[in-house]
């Protein structure tokens, strides 16, 4: 019995992951919450600075882009479309511009052929694949009797999914380190106002190393259950 008789004491791992990620939720949005109340004082709205901060770096084939929400914000390289929430795209807030700044710098990133959005990208269709698969192929192989190959398969596919959001980390931290150098520099924010959205940035970014904490721990949780059944076949 992989799972052993009574309590599964690898569960505390799946609880870690979510007590963490629920904690960086929180802060995250009470964080946003504080600083959407304090107006810049130039009264560019979270739109008008993106566009700004495109126009500055010589960036006319993206456009700003309304979407329902609440920090849904996003950028879609498909499209080309920065796509900012209801929050953020009216709103001359500290951190709203701080939002749509960080947006931008993923533009800036796929303009200039950042190499960890490339790889990210590219990650992408075997990320959401092993996220999907990866599970059912472990319980799969344990359907037809603990079949090592399938397991060690599943156990793998799940794996890029956690790489994925590894290389996530590089990508949001460099994103938001560029815009808040550009906020400086062009003079959207004052330096008290930068130092404002780099919290809301900060906090926002420490949502994305819960998400990958927890996904690490799920990864050893499934190597802890079934890697023994693997070295005994």
């Amino acid at each position: 019995m992989y799972y052993g008789y009574g309590f599964d004491w690898t569960y505390i791992l799946l609880l870690i992951g979510v007590v963490v990620t629920g904690i960086a939720s929180a802060k995250v949005n009470s964080t946003f919450r504080k600083y959407a109340r304090i107006a810049s004082t130039t009264g560019m709205t979270g739109a008008q600075a993106a566009q700004h901060i495109l126009n500055s770096e010589g960036i006319y084939d993206v456009s700003i882009q309304h979407i329902a929400g609440n920090l849904t914000d996003h950028y879609n390289p498909a499209t080309k479309t920065v796509n900012l929430s209801d929050a953020t795209y009216g709103s001359s807030s500290v951190a709203a511009i701080g939002v749509a700044a960080h947006e931008c710098g993923h533009v800036i990133q796929h303009h200039t052929g950042y190499v960890p959005l490339n790889f990210r990208t590219a990650l992408v269709p075997v990320a959401n694949i092993g996220s999907k698969a990866g599970i059912p192929v472990i319980i799969l192989g344990m359907i037809l009797g603990a079949n090592s190959s399938l397991i060690t398969l599943g156990i793998a596919l799940f794996s890029f999914g956690v790489l994925f959001q590894l290389v996530t980390l590089p990508v949001e931290f460099d994103a938001s380190r560029r815009a808040l150098k550009l906020l400086g520099n062009l003079g959207i924010l004052n330096p008290d106002e930068v130092r404002d959205s780099r919290k809301v940035l900060g906090a926002a970014a420490m949502t994305y190393v819960a998400s990958a904490f927890a996904s690490i721990l799920s990864l050893l949780r499934l190597i802890i259950l079934f890697g023994g059944n693997r070295r005994r076949d």
